[in-house]
């Protein structure tokens, strides 16, 4: 790659990376993981938590790729997409700003890896939406194999937390998951805002 290349893809790569994982909102996540997987070994969480953020990262690369063909098939612009998504994503931050419930019954012997932990939890509604705009931002090879690889970190530091949830929940308790979930509530509100405002000022200037 050229030096500009890879400053693109260093840029990409970097932003894409720290907004997936945010996203993700990791702390709910590992919430409801301890919550659903009260009753099984270490092993098994890891296996769940692999199964997991495997399903999570095809998932958003599928979106990443599909979301422009959805939105010509719906005639959907990208501009009301965008508010769309924000107002969805807003939500979102503000439901863990204050507090999502985290109980959930489920049997030992149920697979939670692809429903709820992939779905709904990890990838939401509004981090479907998200990755779905990302992929029609997106405009070089360069920019979407940045993007793909900012995927594949965002749920590999994921599934680390989920791996270490036994230790995590031991060392810090579930109290600290909590309040840094509402902290990814106030980051997932701000990120709500540009889309919004984003899609909002583009069609203005249409």
């Amino acid at each position: 790659m050229e030096t500009s290349a890879l400053q693109l893809f260093g840029h990409v790569f970097a932003t894409n990376a720290l907004k997936l994982f945010f996203l993700f909102t990791p702390f709910f996540a590992l919430s409801m993981f301890l919550c659903l997987t009260a009753e099984r070994t270490d092993a098994e969480r890891r296996r769940v938590a692999g199964q997991a953020l495997g399903a999570t990262f095809l998932i958003c690369v599928i979106l990443l790729f599909l979301g422009k063909a959805l939105f010509t098939i719906f005639g959907v612009t990208l501009n009301a997409f965008r508010a769309g998504v924000g107002t969805i994503l807003l939500l979102s931050g503000i439901g863990l700003v204050k507090g999502r419930p985290v109980e959930a019954k489920v049997q030992p012997d149920d697979d939670i890896a692809i429903v709820p932990m992939a779905l709904p939890v990890i990838v939401g509604p509004a981090t479907i939406g998200a990755v779905m705009v990302m992929g029609t931002e997106l405009r070089t090879a360069v920019e979407k194999f940045a993007c793909v690889l900012a995927m594949a970190a965002a749920a590999t530091a994921l599934w680390a937390m989920l791996s270490l949830a036994t230790a995590l929940e031991r060392r810090f308790g579930r109290r600290v998951f909590e309040v840094l979930s509402k902290v990814t509530g106030l980051i997932l509100s701000a990120l709500a805002a540009q889309l919004i405002l984003g899609g909002v000022r583009d069609f203005m200037l249409q």
